[in-house]
């Protein structure tokens, strides 16, 4: 017999298709909408499985203000970052050859390292110099040190020369005369000989052969007021100078800008090509010592519909553009690579008061973005096969300024920002990095050609284990900065090497390792009482979600884990 289905039968049938097409168009028309679904993921850790080492290519870190390095705030930053990771921290500071009384400014710095006398006879002075690197030096850090900028007296169109930049007025206005090629290549040549040849004495040649020295930042940008083939006669007399004051020193260049782009690009390429196979301006023979190759990398924000908008993709197309263009020189591709400036965007002395899509930077946005980034740039590597030896969180901290103004920093006023926690989990993760699957990441195509955009957000893992720890760093995160209902994370790991383990869950949320939320509870006070910054250095550390336990396993164990948008995780087991 046949069936009729009644009417309301047909009717519910219509109502469900509808239904459905409503949401596909809400879904495609309004992502934000997305946010009402619950999120849920699988993430399998599988420590049996290695997948490159784990190296600290996070633990390096810069800033263009080199005199506030020893100034009160900010020799308790370093200390803090020495302190947080197992292997010495490499520091890169722009302005360590200007011209000037060592007064610190916003995008400025000097050390007046070098001047001259009435009758045009060098005068070198290491005092303000030696003041930086005896900072990072007493620490077990190491100096990337730049080779820059132009000292008045060298410059070949030296006036103006110290410019007065504030936030919220054009950025041109910080490019004077210290942009400027030497009017005597050979006094610069003298120059930097003497410099290199006064650290060898006073650090010692191997204290000196372990650092990195690098010519000059973004030469294909208004930062170098020359031409490509002015940098790389720059380059040849730098090689040289530093070579000769200590022949085992390694140096390299050219920190150009996003590779990704044109610009970049064709610098990058027409650098190279002269290393390889251009005239040298000091020996007159082919080809240039290089040692290392460096580029920036940077994202670029917004405000969109009243919220921070984040662009992850652009910061990572950079990456991949630069990755690509070393590793198509067969000559060089197993050249150390360093990204000199590594970040969501371009300019850390703009608050979010004169630049409101940088208003990320106070928050768990900038912690999410900087796990999720960093697995990203592990994973670039590895496609490329390429030497991936750093990269360069260009975040510091000001001196004097207001409390939580949205510099890109890592502290303000000696209390520590979420994203500093970051690289305290960063240096608990040690060994080899190991596979992960989630069934709710962003591939690795898709984050760099289209960034983290879709309704769903990116949940995901970075893992790493040694001999007798293993480490998962979680994260959820997603372009725009909005609210969002908290994930169900389903974390499974295999290959545990011991029936018994020691778990530390460290989280880094709205109330976990976060002065910024307490700030605000506070009243958001400028003027904070000594009782209310001890709290607030309190909060600024990484803290624990849970107590740490003893769990017992037979080889895997499963965890469920509430982890909200931007917040980041890190499970660590010890045996």
């Amino acid at each position: 017999m046949k069936f009729n289905p009644p009417s309301y039968y047909h009717n519910w049938k219509l109502q469900i298709r509808i239904s459905t097409l409503v949401l596909i168009v809400l879904l495609m028309q309004f992502p934000a909408f997305a946010q009402v679904i619950p999120h849920r993921a699988a993430i399998t850790v599988d420590l049996n499985q290695p997948v490159g080492n784990m190296d600290p290519v996070w633990a390096w870190f810069g800033y263009d203000e080199p005199n506030y390095t020893y100034m009160k705030d900010g020799k308790k930053l370093l200390s803090e970052i020495a302190a947080l990771s197992p292997v010495p921290v490499f520091v890169r500071a722009h302005n360590m050859m200007s011209t000037g009384d060592g007064t610190p400014a916003l995008k400025w710095g000097s050390t007046n390292m070098y001047t001259e006398d009435a009758s045009g006879n060098p005068v070198y002075y290491w005092n303000i110099v030696d003041s930086i690197f005896d900072t990072y030096v007493q620490r077990g850090m190491k100096p990337l040190a730049q080779l820059g900028f132009m000292p008045e007296a060298l410059s070949s169109k030296p006036q103006p020369y110290q410019h007065h930049w504030k936030p919220g007025t054009s950025y041109n206005e910080i490019f004077t005369g210290w942009t400027a090629p030497p009017k005597d290549y050979n006094k610069w040549g003298e120059l930097v000989y003497q410099w290199v040849k006064h650290c060898v004495q006073r650090y010692g040649k191997k204290e000196v052969e372990s650092w990195y020295w690098e010519l000059w930042n973004e030469p294909d940008s208004p930062y170098w007021g020359g031409t490509l083939e002015e940098y790389c006669k720059l380059y040849d007399y730098s090689v040289d100078a530093v070579k000769r004051a200590l022949p085992t020193a390694k140096i390299g260049g050219p920190h150009v800008t996003g590779p990704g782009g044109s610009r970049g690009a064709k610098f990058l390429n027409g650098f190279l090509q002269h290393c390889i196979s251009g005239k040298n301006y000091v020996t007159g023979k082919t080809g240039t010592s290089i040692d290392f190759i460096a580029f920036h990398a940077k994202g670029a924000p917004r405000v969109v519909d009243g919220h921070v908008r984040m662009n992850m993709g652009t910061q990572l197309r950079d990456i991949r553009g630069g990755f690509q263009i070393v590793a198509s020189y067969p000559q060089l591709k197993h050249l150390p690579i360093i990204i000199g400036e590594s970040d969501p965007e371009g300019c850390a002395a703009c608050g979010m008061q004169t630049n409101p899509e940088n208003a990320y930077r106070n928050g768990t946005m900038y912690s999410s973005y900087t796990a999720a980034s960093f697995a990203r740039k592990y994973a670039l590597a590895d496609s490329l096969k390429v030497n991936f030896k750093g990269a360069v969180s260009w975040s510091f901290e000001f001196e004097n300024q207001p409390w939580f103004y949205g510099f890109r920093d890592l502290a303000t006023n000696g209390v520590d920002k979420p994203v500093l926690n970051v690289f305290r989990m960063f240096g608990m993760m040690q060994g080899k990095r190991v596979k992960v699957v989630s069934d709710a990441a962003y591939d690795l195509r898709k984050a760099a050609d289209s960034s983290i955009r879709g309704a769903q957000s990116d949940i995901n893992a970075l893992a790493s284990k040694d001999a007798h720890t293993a480490a998962v760093m979680l994260w959820n995160y997603h372009d725009d900065d909005v609210k969002d209902s908290t994930a169900t994370v389903v974390l499974k790991v295999k290959g545990l090497p011991a029936k018994q383990l020691y778990l530390h869950h460290y989280r880094i949320d709205g109330e976990h390792s976060n002065s910024y939320e307490l700030w605000k509870k506070m009243g958001s006070p400028q003027n904070p009482s000594e009782a209310q910054i001890k709290e607030l250095e309190k909060a600024g550390q990484l803290a624990l979600y849970t107590s740490p336990q003893w769990i017992q396993t037979n080889g895997e164990t499963i965890l469920k884990i509430q982890l909200p948008r931007q917040a980041v995780s890190l499970v660590t087991f010890r045996w």
